[in-house]
């Protein structure tokens, strides 16, 4: 069994978070994919359905050199990318919000104690929880992460001074753990959106206590690292069906039907079918991140610290 709250060092936030794996890893993404895998099926659905005669205009037009076949497909397809676009954003969110609250809650029970987790379990806490799920799914779509995104931008913009670099090696991580910090705050107290949103963004920079050194450093250290080895091992799996792709373009001889639009028959079925597969596991990996801010957020917790602190001390009279 493993200790949650407790205070960590940078080193070991990294390795408790592999050890969380190696502990609760089978129980923990049997869960995972049972709760998430009907909402990443209907993307991978709607993408396809929705998106690939798009994909197929845009390679087709720029193969033959004919931007006009794009301009037609756009004004005879508008309703239906409109449609498409209107159900990938439900679906995306819908299932953001699922990812970033399933390590909320799982989480909250290993810490209570609890070995064999099941899925109704998980499900059962999205249900008693219904009202704040929904002011988070809000709260997050239409408030935090569109401010979010417009800080990630205007660091994105300054990439082209150089600044900008080093901007986005803060912002990104900050964000991130701002988001996530929110989430087990607001699922594991009795508080309202913003105060759990205020914690998040003072719990970055200082310890409640105020008499501590600050854990930002050791946050955004062990985050970047994460960060990292995530992008490494995600990449290789992202870039497979591109690689296919381009393998494909590269061996097929001069074919109008392939050059007007190269994601039809077999090919195209194999292309989307590799890009949900690299989906789903980039999806599964990112949980290592998560897990890593949930011991973060443990850790920002030092009032429990203490709490179970004194009820071990307590116990070792009722021991003898």
């Amino acid at each position: 069994m493993m200790q949650f709250y407790k205070k960590r060092d940078f080193g070991t936030f990294i390795t408790d978070s592999f050890n969380f794996f190696k502990l609760y890893g089978k129980n923990y993404f049997k869960n995972f994919l049972l709760l998430n895998g009907l909402l990443l099926i209907l993307m991978l659905v709607v993408v396809v359905f929705g998106y690939k005669e798009f994909l197929g205009a845009i390679f087709g037009s720029n193969m033959a050199g004919q931007s006009y076949y794009f301009e037609q497909f756009l004004n005879d397809n508008v309703g239906m990318l409109i449609v498409t676009g209107i159900l990938l954003f439900v679906l995306s969110s819908a299932l953001m919000i699922v990812n970033f609250l399933f390590p909320v809650f799982y989480m909250k029970r290993a810490a209570e104690g609890q070995t064999h987790i099941k899925a109704d379990d998980i499900l059962g806490d999205f249900r008693a929880n219904g009202k704040k799920v929904a002011a988070a799914y809000f709260g997050l779509t239409f408030l935090v992460l569109p401010v979010a995104f417009v800080i990630f931008g205007i660091s994105y913009i300054l990439v082209f001074i150089l600044i900008g670099l080093v901007i986005m090696l803060f912002v990104v991580p900050n964000l991130f753990n701002i988001i996530l910090f929110f989430c087990f705050d607001y699922f594991n107290r009795e508080r309202g959106f913003f105060e759990s949103l205020s914690y998040a963004i003072r719990s970055q920079f200082s310890y409640k206590n105020g008499r501590e050194n600050s854990p930002y450093w050791k946050y955004w250290g062990s985050t970047i690292i994460m960060m990292i080895l995530f992008y490494i091992v995600s990449i290789f799996f992202t870039s497979v069906p591109m690689i296919l792709f381009f393998i494909k373009l590269s061996t097929t001889a001069p074919d109008a039907q392939f050059e007007q639009n190269p994601f039809a028959g077999s090919f195209g079925i194999l292309f989307f079918v590799m890009y949900g597969i690299s989906s789903i596991i980039s999806t599964m990996l990112m949980n290592v991140l998560y897990i890593n801010s949930g011991l973060m957020y443990y850790d920002s917790r030092t009032d429990l610290h203490q709490k179970i602190e004194l009820a071990e001390i307590d116990t070792i009279g009722i021991n003898e």
